[in-house]
């Protein structure tokens, strides 16, 4: 079976000019191997395509789970030289977890817990009355 990343792990990112870097980090040893194994410095340079025009590198962090992605020429010269509609380093953290790959079947029911935004129907009910939103103390 097939799964994004985003159901197996969780990521940061950021950029300094025309570089950026993509950390994933797994939450156990199971997937952090899974991930080694995966996800290749390769395999991120192919999921982005033209959008990343340099090299790609990989680091392992196994002390914290994590694979460290460093992305040159990732964002179209960097900050203003860029004619992307955003061309912040951390919209391709985003994107590196749309990523899917290959796991065993054991990962069926193996899914990153979704945060609880339930609350924000209840503002949205409110604007679309055109009321003021509701403060819930959050």
């Amino acid at each position: 079976m097939r799964l994004a990343l985003r159901e197996l792990c969780g990521y940061r990112s950021g950029d300094k000019g025309d570089v950026a870097n993509v950390a994933i980090f797994a939450d156990d040893d199971e997937t952090y191997e899974l991930l080694v194994r995966e996800v290749t410095a390769e395999r991120v340079k192919e999921h982005f395509g033209s959008m990343v025009t340099g090299r790609v590198e990989r680091y392992e962090a196994r002390n914290v789970r994590a694979l460290n992605f460093v992305l040159y020429g990732a964002l179209g010269g960097g900050g203003p030289r860029s004619l992307r509609a955003d061309n912040l380093g951390k919209t391709l953290g985003g994107a590196l977890v749309r990523l899917e790959i290959d796991v065993p079947d054991s990962y069926a029911g193996r899914r990153r817990p979704r945060p609880d935004v339930a609350w924000a129907d209840e503002i949205l009910r409110g604007l679309a009355r055109g009321g003021a939103p509701v403060s819930r103390g959050r």
